[in-house]
């Protein structure tokens, strides 16, 4: 593990996270069964605050530090507001203008602990919330008329607070669309009014479901995110989410659930886990009582929060618990059945790496190619297990090693390794895992805040993998993803291919904050703080701009849109002198025959080009920020979509390729994810995995261009790779 800075750590972490609104996080049961809530901060989270702001604003911790001085303290309120209400349905212009007194306090109410004003806020917002319900449900009882031209201005995140009579427009439009989608389904409407009428109950329950430690945690991040997009607050059950996320790993029984309706219900089961060993729990069964060991009282779970429900599910390995359950098949007031289950160690299979083989067919003077894929969605590692000497603890770089020695076995003719959504984590897994393709030589060099620069070399001689390499990015490849792709392309030593990254090029090191006050249990939470910016060998930092490409497809979700580019705080690109590092080759001279030869040949592939027109009709429709409520509009929409779909089934069935494992599923059933049956979803989600992927496809056959036209041409070769000169099919020493 590395450490910039000589205080406690768990680990460099270089990632995106994903935030959602604070109102809809999490599920539950009524504000009155839970007294978590408060009306002002807790001891801790006083100390908190105060232990948070000494870290921000008044320390040297931060990479960026800034002052929690009035500005900021007025940008604090706009950013919890924001979290609050990211799209401005609820709260209005007159308790907007009502809170600007807290604005000029908030510093001091930060710097203090007395953080009061963060429950004074929420109280309106979730009094709006159950006004705002109120009033949809209301709607319910009345008919709509879908023949005028109403338009529904769905993306309200710039728009001006709107008084109370303007919200009620939007939201008898937001009714509207939701009951135009289900009757567009097929749906009657005393079906469509039961549906949409349990949606709203359950939006009020998410909020009314919300502890002390929610509003805390969205108030302390307001505070981070002024500072940098990336600086987080943890509250110590979110920590121990994260931890998770990055062990790629838990102690538990290995079932991933939700909650739909009043019960906690099961997703999926983590192959391999006690839960699917057993074979006692299916996707759809219902979990309604929880006990601990053999003879713990069975305590009633049903309304609870779906966090709260997996708390008291996790434990230590080798322990047992007991499970009340209801089939999925039987009413909710069935009688339970007992299941008993002793935890274990279980790893996340969805966020492993995973290694398949591609075959490029020949062409022209060009035999067959075999490609070896390698999916990697996150930089994980168990930091935990590998501090403790585990020798089987989770790395990404342990497991693709294992894979590309595999490849090497089965004598692949090349490499793709694929980054595409794929948000960062360990920086020490970025450097290990870039040194399974090159020699020993600097990786990445990371600036502290007073300039120092450290360069992170990978240590161990020799390669796993020296043979032609391309590496798969898209706009969500970011911070790892692109120390990865950025050290690869300045050594020369593989393709880039796909579209530019995210442009995230600071790293990130949690703190926690229960360390300091030496308390035993988690009281405090954790601080993920930016403590640096990364530059790739070449000495170009990945700060906005990101890596570009070799080899380019469509933009498939625009930069001004999505990415590091998108946030008005983030750092500015700049570059620093280069780490001296070998160039195994210069692919230059390549590039125009490689973009030529893969146009060509997308032009030809129906999967690609139809991949490029619903990449075109999507942003059409993002960049509309509306959608017509005139149902014969929208019927029309629907025809024209279930046309698209039965002619490309047809071209399909007479081109011979394989059936859509997700035709049927791609038309718009109205519901939201937690309203559908759980084991269809699972067999969506499993479909969708199975389903061809043209682009990684197109980079394979652009990875075997590169192959034939270098095993070809010798002058080429010598430009291209003047180390190697392609010897044998090795791009690298």
């Amino acid at each position: 593990m590395i450490q910039l800075f000589p205080r406690p750590l768990r680990a460099l972490l270089l990632g995106l996270a994903l935030v959602l609104p604070l109102a809809l996080s999490t599920a539950g049961f009524a504000a009155d069964q839970n007294p978590g809530i408060g009306s002002g901060p807790t001891t801790a989270q006083m100390t908190t605050s105060r232990m948070v702001y000494g870290l921000l604003s008044d320390s040297r911790y931060a990479y960026r530090p800034r002052a929690l001085d009035a500005a900021l303290s007025r940008q604090i309120l706009d950013e919890y507001l924001k979290g609050l209400d990211p799209n401005r349905f609820f709260l209005t212009a007159q308790d907007v203008a009502g809170f600007q007194p807290y604005a000029g306090t908030l510093g001091n109410a930060i710097r203090s602990g007395q953080v009061t004003p963060a429950w004074a806020i929420f109280t309106v917002y979730r009094e709006r919330v159950r006004q705002r319900v109120a009033y949809a449900r209301g709607l319910l009882k009345g008919d709509f008329d879908f023949t005028g031209n109403e338009r529904y201005y769905y993306d309200r995140e710039d728009a001006p607070w709107a008084d109370a009579a303007a919200l009620d427009a939007l939201w008898r439009q937001s009714v509207m669309n939701d009951w135009l989608r289900l009757k567009l389904a097929g749906k009657k409407p005393e079906e469509i009014r039961k549906t949409l009428d349990k949606r709203y109950a359950n939006m009020l329950d998410s909020i009314d479901a919300l502890k002390g430690d929610d509003v805390f945690q969205s108030f302390m991040n307001a505070y981070a995110e002024t500072i940098d997009p990336h600086t987080e607050y943890m509250n110590p059950r979110s920590a121990e989410n994260f931890a998770i996320t990055m062990s790629n790993s838990l102690e538990g029984i290995g079932a991933v659930l939700f909650r739909q309706d009043d019960a906690i219900v099961v997703r999926e089961l983590v192959p391999g886990g006690p839960a699917e060993r057993s074979g006692g729990l299916k996707s759809g069964d219902r979990i309604v009582g929880v006990a601990q060991g053999a003879a713990g009282d069975m305590k009633d779970v049903i309304g609870w929060r779906t966090d709260d429900v997996v708390q008291l599910i996790r434990g230590k390995a080798g322990t047992l618990v007991r499970l009340d359950v209801v089939p999925a098949e039987a009413p909710l007031d069935s009688k339970p059945q007992e299941l008993r289950l002793t935890r274990a160690k279980v790893r996340i299979e969805d966020a492993r790496a995973r290694a398949e083989t591609i075959v490029v067919p020949a062409s022209g003077d060009g035999p067959a190619r075999r490609i070896g894929v390698i999916r990697l969605p996150g930089f994980y590692q168990d930091f935990e297990a590998r501090r403790r000497g585990d020798p089987n603890y989770a790395s990404a770089t342990r497991d693709i090693a294992k894979m590309l020695t595999s490849f090497r076995a089965q004598k692949v003719d090349g490499v793709v390794l694929d980054l595409r959504g794929n948000g960062g984590g360990s920086l020490a897994e970025a450097v290990e895992l870039t040194g399974l393709f090159i020699d020993k030589g600097p990786v990445v060099q990371v600036r502290e805040s007073g300039g120092k620069v450290t360069v992170n070399h990978d240590q161990d001689a020799g390669v796993a993998w020296d043979g032609p390499l391309a590496v798969l990015v898209n706009r969500a490849s970011a911070s790892a993803s692109e120390i990865v792709a950025g050290a690869i392309q300045d050594y020369g030593r593989g393709l880039i291919i796909g579209e530019t990254t995210f442009g995230k090029g600071t790293v990130q090191t949690m703190l926690d904050l229960d360390r300091w006050p030496s308390k035993e249990d988690a009281r405090y939470g954790e601080l993920k703080l930016t403590v640096a910016q990364f530059f790739r060998p070449g000495g170009s930092s990945t700060q906005n701009k990101g890596v570009v490409p070799d080899v380019t497809f469509p933009t498939s979700v625009d930069a001004s849109e999505y990415g590091e580019s998108t946030y008005p705080n983030a750092l500015p690109w700049t570059r620093i002198v280069a780490a001296p590092h070998v160039q195994y080759g210069n692919f230059a001279p390549l590039l125009a025959p490689l973009q030529s030869r893969h146009e060509a040949r997308a032009a030809r592939d129906v999967e690609y080009q139809w991949w490029v027109e619903d990449v075109r009709q999507f942003r059409e429709e993002q960049a509309k920020k509306w959608i017509s409520l005139n149902e014969v509009d929208r019927r029309a929409e629907r025809d024209r979509f279930d046309a698209q779909r039965k002619q490309r089934a047809e071209t399909r069935a007479r081109l011979g390729i394989n059936r859509d494992p997700l035709l049927e599923s791609r038309a718009d059933d109205g519901l939201t994810a937690d309203e559908r049956n759980a084991a269809d979803d699972v067999a969506r989600a499993e479909a969708a995995r199975k389903a061809t992927d043209p682009l990684l496809r197109e980079s394979a056959a652009i990875l075997g261009d590169a192959i034939g036209l270098l095993g070809r041409d010798g002058r080429l070769a010598a430009q291209v790779l003047p180390q190697t000169r392609n010897a044998a099919g090795h791009w690298a020493d």
